[in-house]
């Protein structure tokens, strides 16, 4: 299973099914490295270096057990994509899938900092005065 270098601790606690405290809990036990996550309100936001013993505490969390047992492996992967994408849809998720990961790191920076509005507004989809 491949992981990202980094992911912020809501990321790591979407993937594992656990509460962000949980996470928050395991890198003050565990003394993972991080760094913090510039833009962020309140600057508590971090990002988790996935290196090899967070990666090796990740995989002996039950929820990762359970993934890799055999009898979940046996299931086939359930497909949730629409087959109706749009041009402009299949466009965008081609460019997002073609990224660095350096750029997919500053693409998640920008969003988090800007949210959605300001990404249109940088890209001139819509106006800043506009309701």
């Amino acid at each position: 299973m491949k992981l990202p270098e980094k992911m912020t601790t809501e990321e790591l606690a979407d993937f594992l099914g656990v509460a962000k405290q949980t996470v928050n809990r395991w890198i003050r036990e565990q003394n993972w490295p991080t760094e913090g996550l510039p833009g962020i309100k309140g600057g508590r936001a971090r990002l988790i270096h996935l290196n090899k013993e967070v990666r090796a505490f990740i995989m002996k969390t039950p929820s990762m057990r359970h993934r890799l047992s055999p009898r979940a492996l046996a299931e086939p992967a359930a497909q949730y994509r629409s087959e109706k994408l749009t041009p402009a849809l299949g466009r965008i998720s081609n460019v997002l899938q073609n990224l660095t990961p350096s750029e997919q790191d500053a693409l998640d920076v920008l969003l988090a900092r800007e949210g959605i509005r300001g990404f249109l507004t940088r890209l001139s989809i819509v106006q800043p005065d506009d309701e």
